[in-house]
């Protein structure tokens, strides 16, 4: 429920960006599973809670997953997925119009295309796009966090 300023951290922070997450018992969005990039967005968020442990002991402070889900969506899915960081909502496009995020739109939802990026002291010092598959997204940035030390 707080707002976070991802310009004002301090620090190294990772950051990844997913269209959405489902809940279990509810339809897809119309063709997702044909949307190049649209599916993974579990598989993505549980590689960042399996690798959080290695991220803190590589310097990283803070981590976060950003949709442009609702906040109550997010904590469902901080919940259900065992998740020991927080999901930021971008519901009103804020953040994505701001810095001109690469999307796509389905059933009326603008969702932001997969990305992650290491924000160090509030400048993005690194962008991985596109990411695929979405479940080596945190392995990924694992890797180039290790190559840069």
């Amino acid at each position: 429920g707080a707002q976070v300023n991802l310009s004002r951290l301090v620090g190294r922070t990772v950051v990844y960006v997913y269209p959405r997450t489902g809940l279990p018992g509810q339809a897809l969005p119309t063709g997702w599973n044909d949307i190049p990039g649209a599916r993974g967005c579990t598989p993505q968020s549980c590689g960042f809670r399996d690798h959080f442990a290695e991220l803190k002991r590589l310097g990283v402070n803070a981590l976060y997953g950003l949709s442009t889900q609702d906040t109550a969506y997010q904590r469902e899915a901080v919940e259900r997925l065992h998740l020991p960081f927080a999901i930021l909502s971008d519901e009103k496009l804020q953040l994505t119009r701001a810095m001109r995020l690469p999307t796509f739109h389905v059933d009326g939802m603008t969702l932001i295309k997969r990305m992650a990026w290491v924000v160090d002291d509030g400048v993005i010092a690194k962008t991985f796009y596109p990411v695929f598959p979405p479940d080596k997204s945190a392995e990924d940035v694992v890797c180039w966090l290790q190559a840069s030390r």
